[in-house]
């Protein structure tokens, strides 16, 4: 569904990625796993058009992104959550998750998604009147993972979900993550928390330095001694 060839990316003249090349099937989950500065941010926002590329394709569907601006993107079905959450502090929950039903074929479905994310997320169903400034940390990235869904993605990409919680709203949010994919959701997964990570994906890429030095099953990086070195403590 989802395929990079070589993809290099820049930040002006600063170089980010050099060589990613991942593939993402229908309804997969997929991690993106390395240190900081590795470039993985950088991978997802090549994808959503928000870096230029300076080599590669990325396809979606059969479809080049390249020839796509960003805010269109979202409407060939890929949503993306970014680092840091970004809720919209000054509006309610029920505002927040609106805004994520932009595009025509998601604001068609829009009251019938909504209820199905307040039945994901039924904190979020609590709070909906809320501001989303007001909420905790793990509440408010519920809300970023629920606007995300909001769209009805084919594809959902996650960046650092779990950045910043306390471990009991980490086990809830990758619980809730690991729900979305069930339903038929690929996702797409940037997350520090390597051992986390490769419990909820079937497949990984290991990035370091902007290029992809290896990738394989969960079970097989697992038992990777360089991965259980360098991510995982062992």
């Amino acid at each position: 569904m989802l395929k990079l060839e070589a993809v290099g990316a820049s930040y002006g003249s600063v170089p980010a990625i050099a060589n990613v090349s991942i593939e993402i099937g229908e309804g997969e989950a997929v991690g993106l796993l390395g240190a900081n500065g590795a470039g993985k941010s950088t991978t997802l926002r090549a994808i959503s058009g928000l870096v230029k590329l300076t080599s590669g394709t990325i396809t979606f569907a059969g479809t080049d992104l390249a020839s796509f601006p960003p805010y269109r993107i979202p409407e060939l079905g890929i949503a993306h959550v970014p680092e840091g959450r970004q809720v919209f502090p000054e509006m309610t929950v029920n505002e927040n998750l609106e805004i994520g039903a932009y595009v025509p074929k998601a604001k068609a479905e829009r009251a019938r998604t909504l209820e199905l994310v307040y039945n994901i997320f039924p904190r979020l169903a609590e709070r909906r009147k809320q501001l989303a400034g007001t909420m905790s940390g793990g509440e408010q990235q519920m809300l970023a993972v629920g606007r995300g869904l909001m769209l009805k993605p084919r594809l959902l990409m996650l960046d650092e979900p779990s950045l910043g919680l306390a471990p009991v709203m980490t086990d809830v949010t990758f619980e809730k993550i690991g729900e979305i994919h069930k339903m038929g959701t690929a996702i797409l997964l940037v997350e520090q928390n390597v051992s986390r990570a490769l419990s909820l994906v079937q497949r990984a890429y290991v990035l370091e330095s902007g290029n992809v030095i290896m990738h394989g099953t969960s079970q097989e990086l697992a038992n990777n001694k360089q991965v259980q070195s360098a991510y995982l403590g062992i």
